[in-house]
């Protein structure tokens, strides 16, 4: 193979030798500023996205911290007293007693209240204390007062299942 390439060569006039390999020197330049420049594109392309995985790692790392904090915390002990006493000791303990005009019990998962005329932000904090004896809020209508700041709520609690 080589021979013959050899004898291809120097068969050639020495002008088109001199046009062969200046064609080949321009082919050779071309596809190396080729390479260059791609080997650029690449590298801008490639720091792009290292900073976004960086970005993803520090916010996988800061995840994965909560959740180790998240599992090494005490259980909420979830209170086994009945959901309609539960939640009248809580209003109570809230000052919410006297604005409670009715509780009733569907079943023992289910309350549903009614307060007359209650502090908004009192009963969202009430709603708050709730959620840490597992008792969420399934559905509610609040209707505003005349008085600024005072609520109408009529609310369905259900004791939240655990999992």
């Amino acid at each position: 193979m080589r021979a013959r390439l050899r004898k291809a060569w120097e068969s050639r006039a020495p002008r088109d030798r001199m046009i062969i390999a200046a064609l080949g020197i321009v082919l050779g330049v071309a596809f190396y500023a080729w390479l260059v420049q791609s080997a650029g594109k690449a590298r801008v392309q490639l720091g792009t996205g290292v900073t976004t995985l960086r970005a993803q790692a520090a916010r996988l790392e800061q995840q994965a911290a909560e959740l180790e904090r998240l599992r090494a915390a005490p259980a909420i002990a979830v209170s086994q007293t009945d959901l309609r006493t539960l939640v009248q000791t809580q209003a109570g303990a809230a000052g919410l007693s006297r604005a409670l005009v009715k509780i009733d019990a569907p079943d023992a998962n289910q309350v549903v209240v009614v307060f007359g005329a209650v502090a908004f932000a009192d009963w969202l904090n009430w709603i708050a204390g709730l959620k840490s004896q597992q008792v969420r809020l399934d559905a509610c209508r609040i209707e505003a007062l005349s008085t600024p700041g005072l609520v109408s709520v009529t609310a369905t609690l259900v004791r939240a299942q655990s999992q």
